[in-house]
């Protein structure tokens, strides 16, 4: 970087203005003096507020034959905020001490939190009413912010947008994308979903009759995936390269999770970074104490009644008739529209039955 991430961080935002929403609302960007980022809140129904904060990346390259992605970045819980947990404790420049993260996912894509669904994290509601209910009312208000900052403009409509999601908002992410693409296609929305280039490229081969050129390109797409997945076995997702078979894959999770105690967990994420390379390894300050304080004061713009996760707790309640719902169908859906989609199941989630989340589970007991 040419910059440090911990002076940018602070710097001044230059401007400040208003825009008008599609629907009559009101839309609040702000933007650093170097343009490295940009924040704001949308209205994405009346008194309904979404706030995110896009990252653009100091790796940037300008390729028109690669563009550079975008990763919009969903936390789960429902209530988890993306803006916090996601930036500070994750994949975001600075960590909750601000200091610079080295394994930042800027030195790949730009990047874009948002705090989701409405009355998560800075987002807000003015009505309790209006807290969605299912995942599908949670796509509607991510399509509309989604059609608020990308199609008022044109160079971020040349980077294809990749949705990576963490724990529940693995389904947000699945409803989204269905939601985002129908809008596309109706011309709604103008932005471009990010694909599987190899995928696509083999594809093509094979369409075209060049099957020797499409073998290679099938070798080229399996040492990829080893590369990205830290050698996992390509013929069998369960085992690393050069594993022996075990005879068990998963160990079950304790039964009888109640809401309460996954809620206590939804809360220690905003209230503590567990270490020993959990979530918030290397960055052991307090989420709530930054996203209240100092980063509350560079933003400028979250309203003196709202703090940062005051209505995660009732973000969740609303979404439990939805919580236990699948989203396979949808999945089949993009699916079969060409879109890309990895399921990623890792060991700290309480969302997936993995080999090492039974600590976690004996820790909220």
């Amino acid at each position: 970087m040419e910059k440090s991430p911990v002076s940018s961080v602070f710097l001044v935002a230059s401007v400040f203005f208003f825009l008008s929403l599609f629907h009559g609302g009101l839309a609040i960007t702000t933007t650093t003096q170097d343009g490295s980022e940009d924040w704001g809140y949308v209205e994405v129904r009346p008194k309904a507020h979404m706030f995110w904060w896009y990252y653009r990346s100091p790796y940037r390259v300008e390729d028109p034959n690669k563009p550079w992605p975008i990763i919009l970045w969903l936390q789960g819980g429902p209530g988890a905020s993306g803006v916090g947990i996601g930036n500070f404790q994750e994949v975001g420049p600075l960590d909750t001490d601000l200091e610079p993260r080295n394994s930042t996912w800027l030195s790949k894509a730009d990047l874009l939190f948002v705090d989701n669904p409405v009355g998560t994290g800075f987002s807000f509601v003015e009505d309790t009413k209006l807290f969605v209910e299912t995942d599908e009312e949670a796509a509607t208000d991510l399509t509309t912010l989604l059609m608020e900052i990308f199609n008022r403009n044109e160079s971020l409509q040349k980077s294809p947008l990749y949705i990576v999601a963490e724990s529940y908002g693995g389904k947000f992410a699945v409803t989204l994308g269905l939601s985002a693409l129908k809008a596309i296609e109706s011309g709604k929305l103008k932005l471009k979903l990010g694909e599987n280039s190899l995928t696509q490229k083999i594809k093509q081969q094979i369409e075209n009759g060049k099957f020797g050129d499409a073998t290679n390109s099938w070798s080229d797409l399996e040492d990829a995936i080893g590369t990205s997945s830290s050698s996992v076995d390509f013929y069998n997702f369960l085992l690393d390269s050069g594993m022996d078979p075990v005879s068990s894959t998963a160990a079950e999770l304790s039964e009888g999770v109640a809401m309460k105690r996954y809620s206590r967990y939804l809360d220690s994420l905003r209230r503590s970074s567990p270490g020993g390379g959990g979530r918030g390894a290397g960055s052991g300050g307090d989420i709530d104490s930054l996203m209240n304080g100092s980063i509350r004061k560079k933003l400028k713009i979250i309203p003196e009644n709202v703090t940062w996760g005051g209505q995660s707790d009732q973000v969740f309640i609303s979404l439990a008739g939805d919580f236990m719902k699948p989203r396979i169908s949808e999945v089949d859906e993009l699916l079969a529209k060409g879109v890309n989609v990895t399921v990623y199941n890792g060991q700290l989630d309480l969302i997936c039955a993995t080999k090492g989340t039974e600590a976690w589970v004996d820790k909220l007991k």
